[in-house]
């Protein structure tokens, strides 16, 4: 028996899923959701991206590197993107 998704209304008028596994554990529990069609919208979405989603460890060395490196290259670009912006800014006003 495969694992199934289950749809509730709760207190305060919201719909939200779960996912079960076939022990009946859930895995998953969606957001809350203001139409139960949107809710079941949400359940197609998970089963569309699920089955070919990929993992992205960030339990390992590898991957805290590459972050690390990403955060820099990031903020570099804001400094840089902030540089240009005051001195175009510095350039208009002494114009």
């Amino acid at each position: 028996m495969p694992g199934k998704f289950v749809v509730k209304k709760g207190s305060t008028g919201k719909f939200r899923f779960s996912l079960l596994s076939t022990n009946g554990q859930i895995v998953a529990t969606s957001e809350a959701y203001n139409t139960k069609a949107s809710a079941m919208g949400g359940i197609r979405s998970v089963k569309n991206l699920a089955a070919d989603a990929e993992i992205e460890d960030q339990t390992t060395k590898e991957w805290a590197a590459g972050e690390g490196a990403r955060k820099a290259a990031a903020s570099a670009k804001k400094a840089k993107a902030g540089a240009k912006k005051k001195s175009a800014a510095k350039k208009a006003s002494s114009s």
